[in-house]
């Protein structure tokens, strides 16, 4: 990166998929002080929080630098939205489609509860800066991953808690592919074989199989997504 970091800090919201692995990735390279926060709302795929901790600790091997401003990493629990929640992250049941048009995988208010509490905690670290990797340009059809809610929720938030936080969405308009191209941009092939190896992305919560885009089911949404995307990164890489 070129110019000098940008002071006030951020606060990463760290699930331990790729797509949140990118965004600290982005983060550390943009920011003075960098913190991690993951939430356990007894999701299905709990596994994912299990891989944070090697993360970013490959992170900081990486990189010096990152390493010097890797601060704190918080885990908050939100059981109650895994009580509340009656979806295919949250029970055991097939995936599929609701007869809204929504994946049943989607968790209402997730997103917002998620984005919510993140700022509480910067408002308490002095965080000026909320990180999270939403996506409106490869998603699985979540209002709440798109622009306009992550817009809104920026001004309910600063109007409520009297700051301006600004709520950073690297991810918003880029494709999955294009995801494993700025990992690739930013800690070159070592992040990207990182990001392979141990973040977790798979629904079901499975490691399984290792394929040549990590570890899942290789069948869930999430799994098909993010092997398409690395499927289009590597012809890209060699057309």
């Amino acid at each position: 990166m070129s110019g000098p970091l940008q002071e006030g800090g951020a606060l990463v919201l760290f699930s331990g998929g790729q797509d949140s692995t990118t965004c600290l990735a982005w983060a550390l390279e943009r920011f003075d002080r960098v913190e991690t926060v993951g939430f356990d709302y007894g999701q299905r795929h709990r596994v994912e929080l299990e891989h944070r901790k090697s993360l970013m600790v490959g992170l900081s091997r990486l990189n010096g630098a990152w390493a010097r401003r890797l601060k704190d990493d918080h885990t908050l629990s939100l059981s109650a939205l895994g009580k509340v929640s009656e979806t295919a992250l949250t029970r055991n049941v097939a995936i599929d489609m609701e007869e809204d048009g929504l994946p049943n995988t989607f968790v209402p208010g997730r997103n917002i509860i998620f984005l919510t509490f993140a700022a509480a905690l910067a408002y308490r670290r002095g965080l000026k800066h909320i990180v999270g990797g939403m996506c409106e340009t490869d998603y699985s059809g979540y209002p709440d991953c798109r622009d306009d809610t992550i817009k809104a929720l920026q001004v309910a938030i600063n109007l409520g808690m009297e700051r301006r936080f600004v709520l950073d969405t690297p991810l918003m308009w880029i494709d999955k592919a294009a995801t494993w191209r700025l990992a690739e941009s930013l800690g070159g092939p070592a992040l990207v074989d990182l990001i392979i190896e141990d973040t977790h992305t798979c629904y079901l919560g499975e490691r399984g199989a290792r394929h040549a885009w990590g570890h899942g089911c290789g069948t869930c949404p999430a799994c098909i997504l993010r092997a398409e995307g690395y499927a289009r990164y590597r012809a890209e890489a060699v057309g």
